[in-house]
């Protein structure tokens, strides 16, 4: 019976490191999701800038 016993304490083991490795993964897969939305943001907020310094620079060329 101690075998048995101790093949039961490995295999717990085996399974609670399986679950934080997919915990983990999922935590990961979480970060990047909200890292790639940021990215989105970023790069809408300089499209916004972008037009805005074109527009800027027409207005100072017709000054001139």
């Amino acid at each position: 019976m101690p075998g048995l016993e101790l093949a039961e304490v490995i295999l717990a083991v085996i399974i609670g490191t399986l679950a934080a490795i997919v915990y983990s993964l999922r935590v990961l897969i979480l970060l990047e999701r909200r890292v790639a939305s940021m990215e989105s943001n970023i790069q809408k907020m300089t499209q916004r800038v972008l037009r805005e310094e074109t527009i800027i620079e027409r207005m100072v060329k017709k000054r001139k």
